[in-house]
């Protein structure tokens, strides 16, 4: 038995959980907050067999692509002065996480 760990944006999240539950996985959300932009993020916790790692990854690749976002950034040019200027960023996809199940009990 495996565990998925999947971090991802709050805006893919639904996408995924309903598409892996289609599929017969059994889901269970978290959130969770990113670092960098300090923006919404979901941890979706799976708890499957080996044999169906590999399809509920694809699961997830298809419902949570990458894409590109202009965000607001500063810059200090000297004291006291700061300029704002947008920023290109990569948001989106997903990070995972496959780990063993040593033991697993369900009461």
């Amino acid at each position: 038995m495996k565990l998925i760990l999947a971090i991802m944006s709050n805006d893919d999240s639904h996408s995924v959980s309903n598409a892996l539950t289609k599929e017969n996985y059994q889901v269970t959300r978290l959130a969770t907050t990113r670092g960098f932009l300090r923006a919404g993020n979901t941890t979706l916790i799976v708890g499957t067999e080996d044999d169906k790692i590999d399809r509920a990854i694809e699961v997830i690749g298809e419902y949570s692509r990458k894409r590109t976002e202009v965000v607001p950034s500063t810059a200090s040019y000297d004291i006291g002065r700061f300029a704002s200027f947008p920023v290109e960023v990569q948001v989106g996809g997903a990070t995972i996480f496959v780990v063993d199940v040593e033991k697993f009990v369900k009461l």
